[in-house]
C-alpha cells in the first residue's frame, strides 16, 4: 500500500535506476506514517560512513503518543541495505551530477518500505520541453474525444 510519493520527484529529476530499502524508525513515527503524516518533498539520500541516511524528510507528530518534547520531525532516519548494494551506491555516489532521491514510501508485509531512486537533475529547458509534449498531448486527446 502506498504512504506516501515525491510527486515532483518525476518532473525535477530524470529517473535512471529504482531501489528500495527498509527505513529505522521509532513505534510512534510508523504509526505517523501509516496515518499519512509524512512528506518526500525536498528530501534526498545521501551516503555517508559507509550508511544511507535519509535526509529532509519530515514525519509529522504522531498525536496519540501525547506531547514528545525530544522530538525532531526531519531528523535523519538510517536506511537498510545490504553491503553489496551499499557498495555499489558509492560508485554511483561518486559520478558527477547524479542524486539519490526519494520516490515513495510503502508497506510491504508488514514493514515500511522506501523507494528511492538514482537520477540526474533536469535542467530547464528539458522540464519545458516535458510541459510542452505533455500540453501537446492533452490537446490531441482532447481534440479526438471531441470527434469520437
Amino acid at each position: 500500500m502506498n504512504l506516501t510519493t515525491n510527486k515532483k520527484a518525476g518532473f525535477d529529476y530524470e529517473i535512471l535506476e529504482r531501489l528500495e530499502a527498509g527505513i529505522i524508525l521509532k513505534g510512534h513515527e510508523v504509526k505517523s506514517i501509516r496515518a499519512g503524516n509524512a512528506k518526500l518533498v525536498g528530501a534526498y539520500v545521501l551516503l555517508r560512513n559507509n550508511k544511507l541516511w535519509l535526509i529532509g524528510s519530515h514525519v509529522g507528530r504522531w498525536k496519540p503518543a501525547g506531547t514528545l518534547f525530544s522530538y525532531d520531525p526531519e531528523r535523519p532516519r538510517q536506511l537498510l541495505l545490504r553491503k553489496k548494494e551499499i557498495n555499489y551506491l558509492q560508485g554511483k555516489f561518486a559520478e558527477k551530477r547524479l542524486t539519490f532521491i526519494p520516490i515513495r514510501m510503502y508497506t510491504k508485509s508488514s514493514k515500511i518500505k522506501l523507494e528511492f531512486a538514482i537520477a540526474r537533475h533536469k535542467k530547464k529547458y528539458e522540464k519545458r520541453e516535458q510541459i510542452k509534449r505533455r500540453d501537446i498531448k492533452r490537446q490531441i486527446h482532447g481534440a479526438l474525444k471531441r470527434h469520437a
